[in-house]
């Protein structure tokens, strides 16, 4: 370039946006540990840098002592083996309210009474449609990749009528959170005469560890058909709303709160809405999803989105990751459980 060429830069207008803060790259070797990964990850961009970034408010979130903990809990989770992710959670005190689905809590059960979800196979030379058909005469459920055979839910309705809903049986409707402490007492209850070697699981963690169950569309699980069932034989009915009391009390009393929100649905909405009517939001957020903004739905809703409503304070920390949830919860747990034990 000669002396007298023009500057290419000089009819730019000022860098408001921009600082100077290079991508300077993820670096692995053999024997890293979780944390050590996450940290070279801030390093990168894109969904990397999400999630370091996810890891570092989650850390926070839940090494402080003031900080109360709202999950909510969608999708197969337990069926895709992330049930110890979750129950180990409860027990070492990072979770103090769960919000989720019947679903989870179906299927929690059926592995804490003895039954087991299986890895399913590739559909070989059948087409799909051929696949499930030949699936459903062998009475076989299939979730994506996950098979559980139908006599599991035998065990089941037999576990929850028998040892669940007489002792919930009353004059008045009792709330969902007193089923799910039920269920908690009875599921732990069988695994111990049982002897069995599967862990008692999530609604037994959270009964012996007085961590309150939110399933606010229990109605939508086959819990919930065999409540619905159970209801037209005995004095047995639920109050969905009577929840809300405690779940809100929860809400008003702490000090400052943080919301880890694992898939979308009911869980999502029902754990961030709860701040509508607390004096307070949210100081903290963390969403772990795969749905779209774009849809306009609230499962894909992001996080800011949720600040304009008040669910989040102004000055909230959160960050979404949109990644499968089943690959990426494990690796936020326990990159933030080094980050606090270090």
């Amino acid at each position: 370039m000669t002396d007298d060429a023009p500057d290419a830069t000089e009819d730019r207008p000022p860098r408001e946006e921009f600082h100077h803060d290079p991508v300077s790259h993820a670096r692995v070797r053999a024997g890293m540990t979780v944390g050590e990964l996450a940290s070279e990850y801030s390093n990168a961009g894109i969904g990397a840098s999400d999630l370091a970034e996810a890891i570092d408010i989650y850390a926070e979130m839940i090494g402080r002592e003031d900080v109360t903990n709202f999950v909510g809990l969608a999708g197969a989770m337990v069926p895709a083996g992330m049930r110890k992710v979750v129950t180990e959670s409860i027990r070492d005190g990072h979770v103090d309210a769960l919000v989720t689905t019947g679903a989870t809590l179906t299927h929690d059960t059926i592995e804490a009474i003895g039954g087991k979800h299986h890895h399913g196979r590739e559909e070989g030379e059948r087409s799909p449609r051929d696949h499930d058909e030949r699936l459903r005469d062998e009475g076989v459920d299939r979730i994506y990749n996950v098979y559980l055979p139908q006599e599991h839910f035998t065990l089941l309705e037999d576990h929850v009528r028998s040892a669940v809903f007489p002792a919930l049986e009353s004059d008045s409707a009792v709330s969902i959170e007193e089923l799910t402490a039920a269920l908690g007492r009875a599921n732990a209850e069988h695994n111990s005469e049982a002897d069995l070697e599967e862990d008692v699981g999530i609604a037994a963690a959270a009964y012996e560890n007085d961590v309150p169950i939110y399933a606010p569309a229990i109605g939508d699980s086959v819990l919930g058909l065999q409540a619905w069932m159970y209801a037209q034989i005995a004095d047995f009915s639920l109050d969905a709303l009577a929840d809300m009391n405690s779940l809100t009390d929860l809400a008003f009393e702490a000090e400052k709160a943080g919301a880890l929100v694992i898939g979308g649905g009911v869980p999502k909405n029902y754990t961030l809405q709860t701040m509508l009517v607390a004096p307070d939001a949210y100081d903290y957020a963390v969403q772990l999803t795969m749905d779209p903004e774009h849809t306009g739905g609230l499962s894909g809703a992001t996080l800011d989105e949720a600040r304009s409503w008040g669910k989040l304070e102004k000055a909230a920390r959160n960050a979404s990751v949109y990644a499968d949830a089943t690959i990426t919860y494990p690796l936020l747990v326990a990159a933030a459980r080094e980050r606090i034990e270090e």
